[in-house]
């Protein structure tokens, strides 16, 4: 199965969409000194915001895909990655202060779900998965 016109172009939409988002947030959050004066609580907020508008616009444009894996695999790495750091922020806010170690776990697991490298990866992988699937038939 080969990806359409359309999906090239939805898929590249998707792509502009989670750079601008990216972009946004590390100039306007993560780069930004005031930004860091707010309570941790509210970044946490601001930072599972990002996440989840990023998870929206995968699902949004690779749930229109004609390759259905590629939606269960963004919904499944998501929606795992979004339980690990709720519940670390959630453990922070209610019981007690986490370590160090645990909040940059915390962070980086963040920063992969935001990040576009999730995105390019899935659609490299399904354009050698169809080109290797039309060679051989």
């Amino acid at each position: 199965m080969k990806l359409y016109k359309s999906d090239k172009i939805r898929f590249i939409q998707g792509l502009v969409l989670i750079i601008i988002f990216y972009s946004t947030y590390y100039i306007g959050f993560e780069e930004n000194e005031i930004m860091h004066t707010f309570n941790r609580y509210v970044q946490y907020l601001i930072k599972f915001l990002f996440t989840v508008i990023i998870y929206l616009i995968g699902s949004l444009h690779l749930g229109k895909l004609k390759d259905e894996w590629m939606s269960y695999l963004w919904h499944f790495i998501h929606i795992s990655g979004l339980c690990i750091i709720t519940s670390i922020g959630l453990y922070d806010w209610l019981i007690s202060d986490i370590p160090l170690g645990v909040l940059l776990f915390g962070g980086s697991i963040q920063e992969f779900l935001i990040s576009p490298l999730l995105y390019v990866a899935m659609g490299l992988l399904n354009r050698n998965l169809n080109k290797s699937s039309t060679e051989a038939n």
